[in-house]
């Protein structure tokens, strides 16, 4: 890269992806839209530490099953940053941001792209404060979820100010709100970075409701496959089939 060249912008979306639905393709291609990202780096998670019982299917599963819904997506790539860890220790997003953000290097513009099912959990995350200035935080709304007041859901030593600018990012169709945050204490004191809200992302998809449809034996026959492709891009619902997850 050369000198003055502008930063690849990377976002990493974390999650079970258990599994991956048309509502994680929504965010990805929204936020890809509205903040220029370069790459979109989709990385099943191996063992979330508020999720103790840990997803249903096996991380190969949802590591296969993910790589199928993201074919021919541009710019979307899919990450093993997250897998499972030696002896199953738990994966704190914090750290794993930690590693790739050294792996990528300092020509790399690097985010975190989440739920806002997630967002309003981030003060019980390990070291959450921290997790905005290893990489900027970017939260896409879900059906279900008002986020209201978003300093409701900051980490104690972290305060929003609103009304900021982002003249550096592409017009695009997708509504984007840009804010600031600023450590008020700890590691990063006095330090500031963008955080960005995607508002207008609705779509009424959850993993769990797939899950559910498919244990309740509803998906099978015409109306069931329907359904189901309704939820789930096309490879990926023929792989649930095929593999005989989640019944």
């Amino acid at each position: 890269m050369s000198q003055g060249a502008s930063k690849s912008r990377v976002a990493f979306f974390g999650g079970s992806f258990d599994p991956p639905h048309l509502g994680h393709l929504a965010v990805a291609r929204a936020a890809r839209a509205a903040l220029g990202l370069d790459t979109v780096l989709f990385a099943p998670v191996g063992a979330q530490p508020l999720k103790p019982v840990g997803a249903t299917a096996s991380f190969e599963d949802r590591l296969a099953m993910t790589r199928l819904a993201i074919a021919g997506e541009a710019g979307f790539s899919i990450s093993q940053a997250d897998a499972p860890m030696d002896g199953g220790a738990p994966n704190y997003t914090v750290e794993t941001l930690e590693r790739l953000k050294e792996d990528l290097g300092p020509g790399c513009d690097l985010n975190c792209l989440m739920g806002a099912d997630s967002f309003v959990g981030l003060r019980q995350w390990h070291r959450a404060a921290e997790i905005p200035f290893v990489a900027k935080l970017i939260v896409a709304s879900r059906p279900g979820e008002d986020l209201g007041d978003l300093r409701a859901y900051l980490p104690v030593g972290l305060s929003l100010e609103a009304g900021v600018s982002a003249t550096d990012l592409p017009v695009a169709a997708v509504e984007l709100r840009c804010f600031s945050l600023l450590a008020e204490s700890g590691r990063f004191a006095g330090e500031r970075v963008p955080f960005y809200l995607l508002p207008g992302v609705d779509v009424a998809i959850s993993a769990s409701r797939v899950r559910e449809l498919v244990r309740a034996d509803v998906l099978d026959g015409k109306e069931g496959r329907t359904a189901l492709n309704e939820m789930l891009p096309e490879a990926v619902a023929e792989y649930v089939r095929a593999h005989g997850l989640y019944r």
